[in-house]
């Protein structure tokens, strides 16, 4: 029997009787499926559905959560060393490239292809095809959808007079006009802007969107990090500077030890109406409609990320206006880029484990992904999990039960939509040691910069020989190469 049909089959009968049924057939009793993730959202559902699924099938779902900034390199650790202590594990899918190489990921496509029950017709065709796929073939189930968006006080920004930002430079006026404003009635003062600017956390991704809205002009296949002609970081220039700038501005406006806060930390603040913008995955939206989180409820709206009137020239490193010709994507002169950072949250299976516990892994991450599970975590802020199906992100029953509101729905799912259509949306590096790239590199040269430790063109220099070092050192022709073919570039 197919473990996707006695799964559905299963949870049917299940929910029928208000009660987990006594199964019987448990087709992975005795099997032990070790699955590492991160420490915190991501790890809550994956935990809390494991006592489910054992009851259905058998297996026992032993969840290892290790620090954020440790996930990558556990995996790989133990994957090429041939400990395997780790069966399978759900991680950004841009590092799915290292692990190939290594031939530690298996390769799902069979078992996708033959799955009816995780309805991949209904999965975006953005996580379909980039998120879960390498060179055609499938090597990751979809959990999770991530693009980067703006948050914002509607109330604070109405009684302020001032319009919902649609680029940095408004962002950074707002902020600045609202900072210090008691938004959360307690009688203290608030923020203007709330960003995660943590080292060594999930912070480095904010420097893209402000740079790749100057950066990245002329479609997705542009691309933002490289030159697709020579591999030339694209740092050394007025747009990295400016997004430099930005963050180091947005700082002023922040809490007093936003250097030290992860999202983590920055989302609560926002949900408990202390900020009047922020930036961040889809989690705040979710976290903003729940009554035990939020204070702010009915107050706030989301937005696809703020864009620039200007836009780089790739010759000089200049800034120059918006115009049809260089910017043939902008909105009323404004060019957006969103970011599909990280790229949605993906379980992947150790190539090398024992084929029962192989079948187990695939079957738990089906089950996490199907309708009847999925529908409901992607509604819950804590879960880490953000809409990923096409009927996820219309406003219906699904919305209104977990108690957001038709307007809330129509610019929180109506940011996400733009972001997943839009023509000049950034994709996520993806080339071998992405990981160094951003996590390492680009993380450390950023954070020492707002930190005071550094100025900004040693920052620019940081990164700039940073990246070419890895370049040279992976090998530059290949790289570019890669580099194209994932973004689509001829």
């Amino acid at each position: 029997m197919r473990i996707g049909v006695f799964l559905a089959g299963f949870s049917a009968f299940a929910a029928l009787v208000g009660a987990p049924a006594l199964a019987q057939d448990k087709p992975f009793a005795g099997v032990t499926v070790n699955v590492i993730t991160q420490t915190g959202a991501i790890q809550e559902p994956l935990q809390r559905r494991a006592p489910e699924f054992e009851a259905l099938t058998g297996a026992k779902i032993n969840v290892i959560a290790v620090p954020f900034s440790d996930l990558y390199q556990k995996i790989l650790t133990d994957w090429a060393s041939g400990t395997n202590s780790v069966d399978a594990g759900v991680f950004a899918p841009q590092w799915m490239v290292d692990y190939i190489a290594g031939g530690y990921l298996e390769d799902l496509t069979p078992r996708v292809e033959a799955d009816k029950d995780i309805q991949q017709d209904d999965v975006g065709a953005f996580f379909r095809d980039f998120s879960e796929k390498y060179s055609g073939k499938t090597y990751m189930i979809t959990l999770d959808g991530d693009f980067h968006m703006m948050y914002y006080r509607k109330d604070v920004l109405e009684a302020a007079g001032l319009a919902v930002p649609k680029t940095w430079d408004e962002y950074l006026e707002v902020a600045e006009a609202t900072h210090g404003k008691d938004m959360s009635g307690d009688g203290t003062p608030d923020f203007g802007s709330c960003i995660a600017k943590k080292r060594n956390a999930q912070s480095y991704w904010f420097v893209t969107d402000v740079v790749g809205s100057m950066t990245q002009s002329k479609g997705t296949s542009q691309g933002t990090f490289f030159n697709t002609k020579d591999m030339t970081p694209l740092v050394n220039n007025d747009a990295f500077r400016k997004a430099l700038d930005f963050l180091a501005e947005s700082t002023k406006y922040g809490p007093p030890d936003e250097l030290n806060l992860d999202v983590s930390d920055t989302r609560p603040l926002f949900a408990s109406g202390r900020c009047a913008l922020n930036l961040d995955w889809g989690d705040v939206g979710t976290i903003s409609i729940d009554p035990a989180q939020s204070k702010v409820m009915g107050k706030w709206g989301a937005a696809i990320m703020p864009g620039s009137k200007e836009v780089l020239n790739w010759d000089t490193g200049k800034l120059e206006a918006c115009t049809a010709e260089n910017c043939p994507h902008a909105i009323d002169g404004v060019n957006h880029a969103p970011f599909a950072a990280f790229g949605g949250w993906g379980g992947g299976i150790n190539a090398a484990a024992d084929p029962k516990v192989k079948d187990a892994a695939y079957a738990y991450f089906s089950f996490m992904t199907q309708p009847a599970q999925s529908n409901a975590d992607v509604t819950v802020g804590g879960t880490g999990f953000n809409p990923y199906r096409t009927s996820q992100l219309s406003y219906s029953d699904l919305w209104k039960k977990a108690g957001m509101s038709e307007e809330e729905a129509k610019v929180y799912l109506g940011a996400i939509n733009d972001s997943m259509s839009s023509p000049n949306m950034i994709l996520d590096l993806r080339i071998p040691q992405n990981q160094k790239y951003q996590q390492v590199v680009l993380d450390e040269a950023v954070s020492r910069f707002l930190a005071g430790e550094i100025d900004k063109e040693a920052t620019v220099a940081a990164v700039e020989e940073g990246w070419n070092e890895l370049n040279e050192e992976i090998g530059k022709d290949e790289q570019l190469k890669l580099y194209k073919a994932t973004i689509g570039a001829k």
